[in-house]
């Protein structure tokens, strides 16, 4: 229990968010736990805060409710979006000058990108070069303990 607690808490998602995550990820082939854990990676707020863009996952997903970013040329204003391998997020250019996104954008080099993601910080612009993997994931959560919490 503690463990969902802490992940939901992690990604900011309420509790039924994270069932029907939980669920989609157990109708997926393959770890049941492992696919929850890439649904959660994918979200659009997480990959805008992963990419820089945001200093959190809340600011993230604020600046996302409030349509600072393009996905693959159109409009996207809903934090819960899963990209695809090949998506790129763009920062609007009315969005540029907002200083909390540019010091972000400054400050994400000391906690570095994964390799999933590609930044081009000139152009404001993040490309999902390929789908996680576990590996990717370095915070310390035990999906085991979710899984064997959602089958009693």
């Amino acid at each position: 229990m503690r463990e969902k607690q802490k992940v939901r808490r992690i990604y900011g998602i309420l509790e039924n968010q994270f069932r029907g995550y939980f669920e989609s990820a157990d109708r997926m082939k393959g770890v049941t736990g492992e696919n929850l854990l890439f649904l959660l990676e994918r979200r659009l707020d997480n990959v805008i805060y992963r990419l820089g863009f945001a200093a959190s996952r809340t600011e993230a997903r604020q600046l996302v409710r409030h349509s600072h970013f393009t996905l693959n040329g159109r409009k996207a204003n809903i934090p819960s979006i899963q990209v695809k391998a090949g998506d790129v997020l763009q920062l609007r250019e009315k969005s540029r000058k907002v200083a909390s996104i540019t010091e972000s954008l400054e400050a994400v080099v000391r906690r570095g990108i994964p390799q999933w993601l590609e930044l081009d910080k000139d152009a404001f612009k993040g490309t999902v070069k390929l789908l996680p993997v576990r590996e990717d994931i370095t915070m310390p959560i035990q999906e085991q303990l979710i899984v064997e919490l959602y089958s009693k």
